[in-house]
Formats: structure tokens, sequence, C-alpha cells
């Protein structure tokens, strides 16, 4: 090698040791009580500010609802293999493609279904020990939430194969076999209030509309134990209505 060409050699150098690969940025901490919790979710980063400054943010206190003519909830769920995880905020049953609901000309996907407890939303100020959210999002992309609230009775055998393998923090487990039937976690009648809300965790993003179904269904206490001793409390305080109207069907 030549001195003249030392120079060109180290330059090469340096430019293959900058294009190394970015490493992605960890995703901002928050939890629900304490200084990163609910009240201080705008301050964690930037892009949570939306928490606080949004006005049809969600949960919401479900009271003086207006009788209205809303369109059905048609379901259309069927059985689906499961991933179920555990991200420390809640456990996700995260599922494949294939199972709608459709509402008012709108089809929406079911992407996963989460657990809060005690329920974010209340009912004439008065909350149920879980709910189930079930996350689904159309072709446009806006995201469409049917909650489904939850008293303690008698064990859910179609919610078992999920509370019988819930995994620990930060685990994420499939399991062989395990099929869940979609349709057997609804309630028998579908009436709901409907409202725009937004996501209940950060970064609380709006848009999103939210059916929240009359007719609860039913867990063990045991079974909503076993999910409370493992993600603990994990609902976030209802959030000011701003003049939005509560909706709810006739049924």
């Amino acid at each position: 090698m030549n001195l003249s060409a030392r120079p060109l050699f180290a330059a090469l150098s340096i430019g293959l040791l900058s294009s190394t690969v970015a490493v992605a940025a960890p995703a901002p901490h928050w939890e629900y009580t304490g200084e990163k919790g609910a009240a201080h979710w705008s301050e964690v980063d930037p892009s949570f500010a939306t928490c606080a400054l949004g006005h049809q943010q969600s949960p919401i206190n479900i009271d003086h609802a207006v009788k209205a003519d809303l369109p059905a909830l048609a379901f259309h769920y069927g059985s689906a293999a499961p991933t179920i995880w555990n991200n420390g905020h809640t456990v996700q049953v995260n599922l494949p493609a294939g199972n709608t609901v459709d509402v008012g000309g709108q089809s929406y996907e079911l992407l996963q279904f989460h657990f809060h407890t005690p329920s974010e939303e209340l009912i004439k100020g008065k909350s149920l020990p879980m709910v189930v959210h079930f996350v689904h999002k159309n072709a446009a992309g806006d995201l469409g939430v049917v909650a489904v609230l939850v008293q303690a009775g008698q064990a859910n055998p179609a919610l078992s194969p999920v509370f019988d393998h819930l995994p620990r923090a930060g685990e994420k487990i499939s399991v062989d076999g395990l099929s869940l039937d979609l349709s057997a976690l609804l309630p028998k009648t579908l009436g709901y209030y409907d409202f725009t809300g937004s996501l209940t965790t950060p970064p609380c993003s709006e848009g999103v509309h939210w059916m929240v179904l009359k007719a609860p269904i039913t867990l063990s206490a045991a079974q909503i134990e076993a999910f409370r001793k493992l993600v603990g409390s994990n609902a976030r305080p209802v959030q000011p209505l701003n003049g939005r109207e509560i909706k709810e069907s006739g049924e």
C-alpha cells in the first residue's frame, strides 16, 4: 500500500464505522401511580401531551346517556389461536386476522383484547371489578373499541384458557393447540353506549370510536384476583366529558 492511499483508506474506514445500524430508543416508561402515573403522563414524554391537552379523553363516567337509534353491532367472531402477552401494564391477547365487527356501515377488524381492573368505565359513578377492551381497526386506520364489563360471579369457561396461562411481566406465550371461541366472550345481549374518546393509555390518541356493552359478563373471584396479583390496579381515572354526547341504544 502506498502512502498516498492511506488518507482515502482512513476515510473509507471512518465511513464504514459511522454507518452502524441505529438502535431504536426504548419506549418511554409510564406507570399508573407515582411520579410517572396517570396524573403525570403528559410530563413523561412530549409524545404523551394529548393525555393532558386532549378534549375527548377516555375513560369516562357514563351517565345521562341519550337514547338513540344506534346501528346494531354485528360481530363476526370465530375461533382463533391467541398469543398472550404481559406487557407490564396489562395482559393482552393478540389475535390473527379474520374476526370483525360491523357497525353503521363500517367494518372493524379485531386486533387484540386486554383487561383493566377495576373497570375504567364507570356506569353512573360506579365501577365493576374488571373490563375487557376489544381493540379493532377499520380500513382507514381508525380504531373502534368494544368494552365488555365484568362482574364477579361464575367462572368464565370462554376466558379460562387465558387465565390458565397468565404470563409473567414481559412474557409473550402461545400454547400449542389452544384456540379461543371469540364469540363466547361476548354477553348474550349487545345493547351499548356510544361515544368518541381516546386510548386510555399513553399516548392517549383521540378519535377512537367507543362502544361499551351494557350487559356484563362474569369472571370468578379467583380469576379476577389472579389478574390483580399479577398486574395490580391498571385503570386510568375517568376524564372530563367536555360536552361530548353519550348515546345509548334502545336494547
